[in-house]
C-alpha cells in the first residue's frame, strides 16, 4: 500500500491551496545549512547529531522496525539519535508550507516519508532538498532507470527523493473457500453472482488503487494509464469502470449500499468469513497478518492476470532541514542491503526491497531470495510481469471524487 498518505476531502483542499501558493512560495535561497561534498565529511558532520523524521505511524510492526532495528543501528554506527514524529501526506506539506511562509531558515523536519501527491506538491513549492540521491554510496545498488523506482506516480524523482520500499497490490483469499480465485473482471463478476456479498471495495487508498488497476485493464493493458493525465482517456475509461461496478454492485457486500472506509475492517471481515477476499497494497502482507494471527493459515495472496499497481515509496529531505547531512546518512543506512533485507521479513515488516538484484553481491542475492517466512505471498519475480505503473496523481484524485458520485451516491 501507499503507506505514507491517507486521503480525505481536506487533502484535496490542501492540494488546490498548494497549487495556488506554488508561485508565491517558490524561493531558491532556502536552507541555511550546507552539506559537505565528500561522503566521509557528510558522515563526520552527521556523527553525534539528532535527525528528526516525520512519517506515518499507523502500523505497529513498522514502528517496531524503526525503534528496535533502525534506531539502534544508527546510534551504534554513527552516534545518530533518530526522533520520529507522526505525520503523513498533507500534514508534511502543511508543516513545510508554514515554514516557508514564516521565512524559517532551519525547519524542524530533517527527513520525511513521502510519495505520489505529496512529492508532487512539495516539488511545486520547492520544498525538497536535492538532488542528493546520487551522492549516497548505496545508490550503486539501485536501478534508477527502472520506471517502478525512478518514476513516482509518473513523475521523475530527479534525485529529490530516494526509493525506500516497493510493493505490488495483491488480493487475499482463503484456499478452503476459493480454491480457484478469479483472474479477470469477467471471472470476478461470475464469482460474485455465484457468491453474492463476499466482495467489496474499500473507500480508501487501497480500494482506489484497485480501481486504477481495473481501469488500466479496461484500457487494454498495463501501459494504458502511462504518461501525463489524459482527460479524454479518463472520461472513456472511467465510464466503462462505473458501468462495470454498477453491474456488480448488487452482488457486493451489503448490496453495494455501503463501503468500508478502513482496510483493517475489511481484513477483519475476511478473517471471520464474512468476505471471501480482502486486499493489500503490499504483496507480502498476507504472511505478515498470518504471523500476527489475523488471517487463517489457509490464506494466500495473488495478483490476477489483468495486473495490479506496483507502488514505490520514498524518503525526502526538506529544503529547510537543519540536519541535511544526518538525513543523508540515515537514508543511506535505510537502503543498505542489511536494512532492506531486515524490513523485507514478514515478521518484521514485509516491505519489498528497492535494491536491484543484478547489482548486489552474490551472497546478498541469495539471502533476498530466501526471505524468512515469506511462504504464502507470491514470489516477486512471478508477479512482476503483471505490474502496472502508478498513473499520474490526477487519476487518483478523480477516482476518489467520482467513486463517491458515480457509485456511493448514485441512484
Amino acid at each position: 500500500m501507499d503507506q505514507t498518505t491517507k486521503y480525505s476531502p481536506r487533502f484535496f483542499a490542501l492540494f488546490v491551496l498548494t497549487l495556488l501558493c506554488a508561485v508565491a512560495c517558490r524561493r531558491q535561497d532556502v536552507g541555511a545549512v550546507s552539506v559537505p561534498e565528500r561522503w566521509e565529511d557528510v558522515e563526520s558532520a552527521a556523527r553525534g547529531t539528532t535527525v528528526h523524521m516525520m512519517m506515518w505511524q499507523g502500523d505497529p510492526m513498522i514502528n517496531r522496525y524503526m525503534a528496535d532495528y533502525v534506531g539502534p543501528l544508527l546510534q551504534e554506527r554513527y552516534g545518530i539519535a533518530l526522533r520520529i514524529a507522526p505525520g503523513q501526506g498533507n500534514e508534511v506539506v502543511k508543516v513545510l508550507m508554514a515554514e516557508q511562509e514564516a521565512g524559517v531558515r532551519q525547519g524542524k523536519i530533517d527527513l520525511c516519508w513521502i510519495n505520489g501527491e505529496t512529492y508532487f506538491q512539495l516539488r511545486q513549492i520547492n520544498g525538497l532538498y536535492g538532488p542528493f540521491v546520487d551522492r549516497l554510496p548505496h545508490t550503486r545498488y539501485l536501478n534508477l532507470d527502472d520506471p517502478f523506482i525512478g518514476l513516482d506516480f509518473q513523475q521523475p524523482i530527479d534525485g529529490y527523493e530516494c526509493p525506500w520500499g516497493n510493493v505490488q497490490m495483491a488480493l487475499i483469499y482463503d484456499t478452503l473457500r476459493t480454491p480457484d480465485p478469479p483472474q479477470t473482471l469477467q471471472a470476478l463478476e461470475a464469482y460474485l453472482q455465484a457468491h453474492p456479498g463476499t466482495f467489496t471495495i474499500p473507500y480508501e487508498f487501497t480500494g482506489i488503487t484497485l480501481l486504477k488497476s481495473w481501469m488500466a485493464a479496461l484500457g487494454g493493458g498495463k501501459e494504458a494509464l502511462n504518461g501525463p493525465f489524459d482527460e479524454a482517456r479518463y472520461r472513456v475509461l472511467s465510464e466503462q469502470l462505473w458501468t462495470y461496478i454498477r453491474r456488480i454492485q448488487p452482488y457486493l457486500w451489503r448490496q453495494g449500499r455501503t463501503f468500508p472506509e478502513t482496510l483493517s475492517a475489511m481484513h477483519q471481515m475476511f478473517a471471520n468469513g464474512e468476505l471471501h477476499f480482502t486486499m493489500s497494497n503490499n504483496d507480502g502482507e498476507v504472511d505478515n497478518k498470518m504471523l500476527q494471527g489475523v488471517f487463517p493459515p489457509t490464506a494466500r495472496a495473488y495478483v490476477p492476470r489483468i495486473g495490479t499497481i506496483q507502488n514505490a515509496h520514498y524518503l525526502g529531505i526538506p529544503a529547510r532541514a537543519a540536519n541535511k547531512a544526518g538525513a543523508m546518512v540515515v537514508i543511506n543506512a535505510l537502503i543498505s542491503p542489511e536494512a532492506q533485507w531486515e524490513k523485507m521479513k514478514p515478521a518484521v515488516w514485509g516491505d519489498g526491497t528497492v535494491l536491484d538484484m543484478g547489482k548486489l553481491p552474490t551472497e546478498w542475492v541469495s539471502r533476498f531470495e530466501r526471505v524468512p517466512e515469506r511462504r504464502h505471498a507470491p514470489a516477486r519475480r512471478m508477479i512482476a510481469p503483471y505490474a502496472i505503473q502508478e498513473p499520474d496523481p490526477e487519476y487518483m484524485i478523480r477516482l476518489y471524487r467520482d467513486f463517491r458520485k458515480q457509485v456511493i451516491e448514485h441512484e
